[in-house]
């Protein structure tokens, strides 16, 4: 048997039990890890190598600096000002992917989420409503709000490297055109229907043992470590959002910030350590040597190159529009947006050619459906982190995510063909 085709049954095997949640995904997600391992896919170091991950260093130190704004009570004042603007849940809604996709389009949107996690926590216990109705928005934001510049994901910078290689490029706000549309009817959608497909309770939140806790009493916090706590958070972003000319990586501003907290008693050690999720470090590993798996096994590859090969020599350009959307949005939800786009790049490029289109057209349709990581928890870093402070399942996920992917893929079946046609 081949190693993509029995990477393709991991596959099958996660995404069945991922959906079934009889076993709890961190401990799927392992399984597949080590099945891969045992198997001859993947050596252990790239199995494994999740767990040095950027991303899961950028969690790890953000899950610290969100527990201080927290436990301080920062978060709740923060949360405080936001619903004195927004009184009911549908504003919050609006007002908190508004916030947040803006964000994302100047910063990264695994960065952008991983700060406003614990503000969203505080305006959640501040005002009432349920926390995983406004977590699933914030995180849907994020991945909208990557497709208003060039660096609002890693895959549009891909994309654009690609691009380069043969004297073409995308200018800075160019992906906008269509994600700035999606960003918008996807606001309204979820303003008028969409916020009914949000879980309705509180699912199973964090334990009262918690730093996330909701009843986590900071009554008593002294004026000082509460200021702090926000100095360090806002000079952690600014430090991100200037990554490119400080030279420091998103990772080391975020560790940096959470290292300062401790060592001046903002939080405490046993708090800090607290606050790292482990389920949410497992699940992300996980998930990362399944993608691995799927990349180096050439199963990503097969799947892209069978699905777009069976439509000839000659397609429709906008059949071929539509199965590149599909391809990539159902990729992304299982192998990120970044491995996603790596993948489909180099053979969408070529397709291009070899038909005469456009490959700006064809790319920009690449980069805008491996964005669509809606349906999963797994789709991308930011569905992961907040996959336990929201106390998800998986279906959670699918039934307000998948109504999203058809939203935006309707948006840009228009607006493709008009801003970037094919021919």
């Amino acid at each position: 048997m081949s190693s993509a085709v029995i990477t393709l049954i991991f596959l099958v095997f996660a995404i069945t039990m991922f959906a079934w949640e009889k076993i709890p995904l961190p401990i799927t997600a392992m399984i597949v890890a080590i099945g891969l391992v045992l198997t001859g896919i993947l050596d252990p170091p790239e199995a494994f190598a999740g767990f040095v991950d950027d991303n899961v260093l950028l969690f790890m130190a953000m899950f610290i600096i969100g527990a201080a704004v927290f436990e301080t009570g920062m978060a709740k004042k923060i949360g405080g000002l936001v619903t004195r603007f927004a009184k009911t849940e549908r504003q919050l809604i609006i007002s908190i992917m508004v916030i947040t996709a803006l964000m994302s389009g100047l910063l990264s949107n695994t960065g952008t989420a991983a700060v406003l996690i614990p503000v969203i926590i505080g305006i959640a216990a501040r005002s009432g409503f349920a926390r995983p109705r406004l977590l699933l928005p914030l995180v849907f934001a994020a991945a909208m709000g990557g497709s208003l510049s060039l660096i609002g994901a890693p895959g549009n910078m891909i994309a654009q490297s690609e691009l380069q290689e043969h004297g073409m490029s995308f200018g800075f706000f160019e992906y906008a055109y269509v994600g700035l549309p999606i960003l918008i009817i996807g606001i309204i959608y979820f303003s008028l229907f969409g916020y009914k497909l949000l879980p309705k309770g509180e699912g199973s939140l964090p334990d009262t043992d918690s730093v996330f806790n909701d009843n986590t009493d900071d009554s008593n916090v002294p004026k000082w470590k509460q200021i702090m706590s926000v100095v360090v958070l806002v000079l952690t972003v600014l430090a991100m959002v200037f990554e490119d000319q400080i030279g420091v990586d998103l990772h080391i501003s975020a560790w940096t910030g959470a290292l300062i907290l401790v060592a001046i008693g903002v939080i405490s050690g046993n708090s800090a350590m607290k606050s790292i999720d482990m389920n949410t470090i497992f699940l992300f590993v996980g998930s990362l040597a399944l993608a691995r798996g799927i990349e180096e096994s050439g199963a990503g590859l097969l799947i892209a190159e069978t699905v777009i090969g069976a439509f000839g020599s000659d397609p429709s350009p906008h059949l071929l529009l539509f199965v590149i959307l599909i391809i990539a949005a159902v990729m992304t939800n299982f192998i990120s947006n970044t491995a996603t786009t790596a993948l489909l790049v180099p053979i969408t490029f070529s397709i291009a050619n070899s038909l005469g289109a456009d490959p700006r057209a064809v790319l920009m349709a690449t980069v805008i459906g491996g964005s669509l990581a809606y349906a999963t928890p797994i789709g991308m870093p930011a569905n992961t982190m907040v996959y336990y402070l929201g106390g998800f399942k998986f279906n959670d996920y699918v039934k307000a995510g998948v109504p999203l992917i058809i939203v935006a893929i309707v948006v840009s079946m228009i607006l493709l063909p008009i801003f970037f046609p094919f021919y």
